[in-house]
């Protein structure tokens, strides 16, 4: 007998993976990683590095990246744990898969995801792959971000709203502010009204799994029901890894060029295009680590 698998009716096809977000289902309800006891020891446990939290009532424009230095609470981490249902608050765990609990789920995970992208043909190993966990008081808002990787989404306790807007869109977010997120040069992505009316919003609750595909913009509003519990897998596939290459070229073509005039085509328009640019970061690094200090 086949093992069973942890998503089901993975999209309309699988090359909608990474092209679409969709919502499909997880079977691992009732997983005792995912238990609030449990949670409550990982949260203790993990470095303090790995554990970021802050209040949950922020508005959808926040710097997400800053949200845990510039939304405080003023609570501690034991009183925040202790007090979820009231105390407004969120917690981002990240690669909760180094407490021993995790292990077992994040490696049957990462067997799956592989399995998706073999599916589509975008390689055979993750790279980079990680959890993070999500702990969120009722009410509680993820503000407008994208990421630099795939996620696959699953929700275990309480309801949210996950607002999703297609990849790519310079309406939404401008080539020139996509690549200077991606090289991490401390610039904030702005929401942008835009997003509004391209967006994809997807209820969700307890068993319920969303595909965001890489660099495609969200945010999320939790229900006012329950604590949230939710779990993500990301990664990076072969074909994300070279968009991610292209955009660090962009970046330093633009800053470099930018002021002569020079505008580089922005990455996933002409895909040959980007395969010469993601050739030239690689030498480009591999140039860095030859040179001398």
């Amino acid at each position: 007998m086949s093992p069973k698998r942890i998503f089901e009716s993975v999209g309309p096809s699988p090359l909608a993976f990474d092209r679409q977000s969709f919502r499909c289902r997880h079977t691992l309800l009732g997983h005792p990683a995912l238990e609030l006891e449990n949670l409550a020891g990982v949260v203790q446990r993990l470095p303090a590095d790995n554990v970021f939290f802050s209040s949950g009532l922020l508005p959808k424009d926040a710097d997400f990246d800053r949200a845990h230095v510039d939304y405080r609470t003023g609570l501690s981490l034991k009183d925040t744990v202790e007090n979820m249902m009231t105390s407004n608050s969120y917690i981002m765990l990240r690669a909760p898969e180094q407490d021993p609990s995790f292990q077992g789920l994040f490696r049957m995970l990462l067997a799956e995801v592989e399995d998706l992208m073999r599916a589509q043909g975008v390689g055979t190993t993750a790279v980079d792959p990680m959890l993070y966990l999500f702990i969120a008081s009722p009410g509680s808002v993820t503000p407008f971000h994208l990421d630099r990787y795939s996620t696959l989404l699953m929700q275990f306790r309480g309801t949210k709203e996950v607002h999703v807007s297609p990849a790519w869109d310079e309406q939404v977010v401008p080539a020139a502010d996509l690549e200077s997120f991606v090289v991490r040069s401390g610039s904030k992505v702005n929401y942008r009204e835009t997003f509004d009316t391209t967006a994809t919003r997807y209820a969700f609750g307890p068993g319920d799994a969303l595909h965001i595909p890489f660099v495609a913009p969200h945010y999320v509003k939790n229900g006012s029901d329950d604590v949230s519990v939710s779990l993500s897998i990301i990664f990076n596939t072969r074909e994300t890894a070279r968009h991610l290459r292209a955009l660090r070229t962009n970046h330093l073509l633009r800053s470099r060029l930018g002021p002569l005039g020079y505008q580089p085509t922005p990455v996933n328009r002409f895909l040959p295009l980007d395969h010469v640019k993601s050739n030239v970061e690689r030498v480009v690094r591999r140039a860095r680590r030859l040179l001398p200090v």
